[in-house]
């Protein structure tokens, strides 16, 4: 059975190609820098996946990659988790350059952006470097460029959603009449796996995208149409590109730093290449659906609630880009806590309002909730707008509101989260079904004074809250 290794295995596309290179016959060499955030497919069987621990910043770390793989896949961005991140792609993918070199790999498949080389956009030119650098490498290396991806959870689609959902009005920045060429989330997967080992794409780079080339408001025009939605759009000459990335910070549930990057690449126009794109058609043999077929697939996945992976669940879109494990002991000392119990008749319906919390389905005492989620989301935080990927499942690195899932054992009868607010120090809230009783438990350790004054200053409120939601947790009278 060939080995492929699986670069960015907890993103959002790694997650979703892990099934598609096992439904091939292979073995999934996935990596990612926690295996506490790694959840494997039910779907899959244990001799056809291997996680490793690697951080392709660390070149110690990348000797737990087998060295007798095959193929791989970059799927690695940093785009948004810190003011360098140019320097961080560049370092990650010289690094994994270095080290291929000395496997069996054959070939190797990074997925890029769309990319007008006559002019850049600060991202795409942090992927067009890494582009260069892999086609340097010794291993035959291919590089597939992507634009707007449609798919469910895809950063791409939930910005669309948001404006025209939220919207009926919209007074928008003029690169709403920009050009773009976008492509479905199954097609993209589709070229990426049969693309692979496939000796005419060697040393080379294509543009994939659907057959229809739209204007950004075209594509949201679409989408209303889609919804039944009648909405108006206005286009202005006069918001700068920071006015632009606050713009969608606070309409959509994006990240100010993806609001940006995003915005840097809006103005260009991303247009696929036609030669380009009908030669790794002919290649592949995938003929991308429209861009009306892609939004009806994603909503309809939607829907039936089969999110595989979600932009909101990567580190992109946290303060920081952290392991869960520095996090997961939480600590006992130099902090406040609040703990409370509650006793229940049922651990079933308790574990399953326990699992459910946040999202669409809310938190008990959910205006005060609102109300801290505003106050975040005004100081650049997230706020409540992640939401979550699934309605009643949670797995390690989950983004749940403006919280982070450390821990999620249903079994067990254990979550923990970590706050990604901004908070004048770092906040835990814990929930363990354990010998009859929900225990519930809120732990903060401040820094400085502020955060000590902080604590204080919501300590009424936790009184509330807190209170409420561990009884009502606990009461399986309640549907």
């Amino acid at each position: 059975m060939k080995k492929i290794l699986l670069t960015g295995a907890t993103g959002y596309i790694g997650k979703r190609m892990i099934n598609v290179i096992a439904a091939q016959g292979y073995q999934v060499i996935c990596c990612c820098r926690d295996k506490n955030r790694f959840s494997k497919s039910v779907d899959i069987d244990d001799a056809q996946i291997e996680v490793v621990e690697v951080d392709f910043l660390k070149p110690e770390t990348l000797d737990n990659i087998p060295k007798d793989i095959s193929g791989a896949y970059y799927l690695m961005h940093s785009m948004s988790n810190s003011n360098d991140y140019a320097e961080v792609e560049r370092q990650c993918a010289v690094n994994f350059s270095n080290y291929i070199e000395t496997t069996d790999c054959k070939h190797i498949v990074y997925l890029s952006g769309l990319a007008n080389e006559k002019e850049l956009s600060q991202h795409l030119s942090s992927r067009f470097e890494v582009e260069k650098i892999l086609m340097k490498c010794k291993v035959p290396a291919t590089v597939l460029r992507a634009g707007i991806i449609i798919g469910s959870g895809s950063a791409s689609f939930e910005i669309i959603r948001d404006l025209v959902e939220k919207l009926p009005v919209m007074v928008a920045p003029k690169w709403l009449h920009t050009k773009c060429q976008p492509i479905g989330i199954a097609n993209v997967l589709d070229f990426l796996i049969f693309t692979l080992f496939k000796e005419q794409a060697y040393h080379k780079n294509f543009d994939i995208g659907c057959d229809n080339v739209l204007t950004y408001k075209e594509m949201l025009l679409e989408f209303a149409k889609i919804r039944g939605l009648k909405r108006k759009i206005f286009t202005v000459p006069v918001m700068t590109p920071k006015l632009s990335s606050y713009w969608l910070y606070f309409i959509t549930s994006t990240s100010y730093n993806l609001a940006s990057a995003l915005v840097g690449s809006m103005k260009i126009e991303v247009i696929c290449r036609p030669e380009s794109l009908a030669e790794i058609k002919h290649i592949t043999g995938v003929q991308p659906f429209s861009y009306d077929t892609a939004l009806r697939r994603t909503l309809a996945k939607i829907q039936d609630n089969e999110i595989a992976s979600s932009w909101k669940d990567s580190f992109i879109s946290s303060r920081s880009d952290s392991s869960l494990k520095d996090y997961l002991d939480v600590p006992k000392y130099g902090c406040f806590t609040d703990l409370r119990t509650a006793e229940y008749d049922d651990r079933e319906r308790c574990l399953d309002r326990v699992f459910s919390l946040g999202g669409v389905n809310g938190w008990y005492g959910q205006s005060l909730w609102e109300i801290r989620g505003l106050m975040d989301l005004m100081v650049g935080g997230p706020g409540l707008r992640r939401g979550r990927t699934h309605p009643d499942k949670l797995h390690e690195g989950d983004a749940l509101d403006f919280w982070r899932v450390l821990y999620a054992n249903k079994e067990e009868g254990k979550l923990i989260l970590f706050a990604e607010m901004r908070l004048p120090g770092e906040a835990w809230l814990m929930f363990k079904v354990y010998k009859g009783k929900l225990w519930q438990k809120a732990v903060f350790r401040p820094q400085g004074l502020t955060g000590r004054l902080y604590w204080y200053s919501v300590l009424p409120f936790h009184g509330i809250i807190f209170k409420g939601m561990v009884r009502r947790l606990a009461d399986n009278s309640l549907k």
